[in-house]
């Protein structure tokens, strides 16, 4: 059957490639009977045959061996490996195929598959281009696989798990104050390519692990030089330590971390202050556990300079509801808001056992068309944490917008405005 289908398709002129389904488990059934397989095709003047992994079982010395022999016995035709990720071995499995012999690798960009996934192909194409000297899009264009990466986790509403090797958020990511400190002298000893190679960057993370390196890199990552400005570097520390002791994390809020580190300059004025806010959320009928008709409603009082302003908006849950709100009540004094997109949002509670009288900590990722950022928000009250994480959402992304049209005159950035600092202090319900 090989034989005679790839016979019938050259004699039509076409280009005839031989994907070999469960050929590993098939070859350890039977060798003798998968390779005659291949030679069927072979014979038959088969442009190129791929190699399938199909059940996502093997371990990268089995494929590495069987695509050996069959590159032995069949080089002259180019051959290619075609991996899933069950027993997470595809990268390395794909990458034992190509020492071996292979010329092709199937996959898919970040991975995505059935089950487990597919090959990640960014992660194969970079292992080839800068560890194993094979060339497979050039360096210039490797530069663009972080972004190559984003741009198709957005087109299939996915994220990319920060923790994706060369193109998450977190591969480049450093917290650990020793960490730190040696990446400003030796970045080799914790980065193993340098990130620009794929279009990433270093990233210096602010816990409870921090040190004062990490703190200066994180600042200057922001355009704050804290040695110039003669702040207590060790005074922000301490406070960080204590906000994160309370249940904050600004391991993924550089929102909320900028605003601390301009409240300590005594640089950074509020666009705008709450009087106060109401949440109603109506339930109109009650049609069981599979209800979806329950709406929210929020009213803001909002000051602007000495304006004041009133709005109401309405979302599925309570949180849209003050997004829509807000928005609506400083639209006419900062209508760059329109701009700025709530991307994500996430509830943790940092201590389960308290119940429902537990600390909340609700994280909002924001994005604009350079960029996105984190911020956070802690409270015993959930709704109140995600109001206090939203407010800094909005704050930090006009601040952006004011720096980045070079807006920081002293009526917006003004040092007599300075807020007190408060450390770790937590709002109650």
């Amino acid at each position: 059957m090989i034989r005679d289908s790839v016979e019938f398709l050259k004699a039509s002129d076409r280009e005839v490639v031989f994907d070999a389904e469960h050929f590993f488990d098939g070859y350890k059934a039977n060798p003798k009977y998968a390779m005659a397989c291949l030679k069927a095709a072979v014979d038959a003047g088969v442009d190129a045959i791929d190699l399938c992994e199909t059940n996502g079982g093997a371990l990268p010395f089995d494929v590495e061996e069987i695509v050996g022999k069959v590159v032995a016995q069949f080089g002259d035709v180019p051959i290619g490996i075609h991996c899933h990720n069950d027993s997470g071995c595809a990268v390395a499995n794909s990458l034992a195929a190509v020492r071996a012999g292979a010329t092709r690798v199937q996959g898919t960009i970040n991975g995505i598959g059935e089950r487990v996934g597919n090959t990640d192909l960014l992660t194969v194409i970079a292992d080839l281009e800068l560890k194993m000297n094979k060339y497979c899009v050039g360096s210039e264009r490797l530069k663009g696989l972080t972004s190559l990466s984003q741009y198709v986790a957005d087109l299939c509403n996915m994220s990319v798990s920060t923790h994706h090797p060369y193109s998450g958020s977190s591969a480049f990511a450093h917290k650990g104050g020793l960490h730190a400190s040696a990446i400003a002298r030796f970045p080799e000893a914790y980065e193993h390519t340098n990130p620009e190679n794929v279009g990433n960057s270093s990233r210096m993370i602010v816990s409870e692990l921090a040190g004062k390196a990490s703190l200066l890199s994180k600042a200057s990552s922001f355009g704050i030089d804290l040695k110039a400005a003669g702040v207590d570097v060790q005074k922000i520390l301490d406070d960080i330590k204590a906000r994160e002791a309370a249940g904050y994390s600004y391991e993924v809020a550089d929102g909320s971390l900028a605003l601390l580190l301009y409240r300590y300059l005594g640089t950074y004025r509020p666009s705008f202050t709450l009087e106060s806010f109401r949440v109603i959320v109506d339930d109109h009928e009650d049609t069981g556990a599979f209800a979806k008709d329950a709406m929210s409603e929020a009213t803001i009082k909002i000051h602007v300079g000495d304006k004041r302003f009133v709005a109401t908006g309405e979302g599925a849950g309570p949180v849209g509801a003050l997004d829509t709100a807000l928005r609506m009540a400083i639209s006419n004094s900062y209508p760059q808001v329109a701009e700025l997109e709530l991307t994500d949002y996430k509830v943790r509670l940092p201590d389960e056992s308290q119940g429902t009288d537990a600390i909340t900590r609700v994280v909002i990722t924001t994005a604009d068309s350079d960029g996105s950022w984190g911020t956070v928000g802690v409270s015993e009250n959930v709704i109140e944490a995600s109001w206090n994480a939203l407010v800094d959402s909005i704050e930090y992304g006009l601040l952006r917008w004011k720096k980045n049209n070079h807006l920081e005159e002293a009526d917006d950035m003004n040092p007599s405005a300075q807020q007190e600092v408060q450390p770790s202090e937590t709002k109650k319900a």
